[in-house]
């Protein structure tokens, strides 16, 4: 199974939700997922240092060892083809792709292996009260479902989505990245 497996490589960190939604053989992820793992520490083979880098609070519904639905939060539009690069044998072709991304100014899509990836311009929040205001969901649809189940509502959801966002090169998606200007906060208020 596909989430085992990542979870065996240490590809799954802060896991909130890994287990079958109320579908059988359908399985839904929310939690941290690896794009770039950290190295290896000094003299050993499996030790590895935190990762490098993350898809944030992301989300995943799998399928027939497929992923088909992902969502996340992306620090630079630059770890796109990294991520797309590491998973691309384990992304189905019909996969709804939504990924929020820090530093891009506005909302776009870009195709990369044949999947297109609707990029989210993020600001603040949490990522999945996020998803849930971009897809219409109120909470009252979640109540009383499982943390499995409010994933695959999500991902129904999400298959409706259409942006009205334009699909661009990732070439021109680079160009629209801005600088990301972080408060500093110190201390109790």
């Amino acid at each position: 199974m596909l989430l085992k497996n990542y979870q065996a490589k240490g590809l799954l960190t802060v896991t909130l939700v890994n287990g079958q939604t109320s579908n059988a053989g359908v399985y839904a992820y929310r939690g941290d997922l690896v794009i770039k793992e950290g190295s290896l520490r000094d003299g050993s083979t499996t030790d590895r240092k935190p990762p490098e880098a993350l898809l944030i609070h992301s989300a995943l519904i799998v399928e027939n060892d497929m992923i088909k639905f992902i969502n996340g939060l992306m620090p630079t539009l630059e770890l796109l083809p990294v991520f797309v690069e590491k998973y691309k044998n384990d992304i189905a072709p019909d996969c709804i792709a939504l990924i929020y991304v820090e530093n891009i100014g506005k909302g776009m899509q870009v195709e990369l292996e044949g999947i297109i990836y609707k990029l989210i311009p993020f600001k603040q929040g949490l990522v999945w009260n996020e998803l849930l205001e971009e897809l219409y969901i109120e909470k009252s649809e979640l109540k009383n479902q499982s943390a499995e189940d409010k994933v695959a509502i999500a991902y129904a959801a999400a298959k409706s989505y259409k942006p009205k966002t334009p699909i661009v090169s990732y070439a021109e998606a680079e160009d629209n990245t801005i600088v990301v200007v972080k408060e500093a906060a110190v201390g109790a208020i």
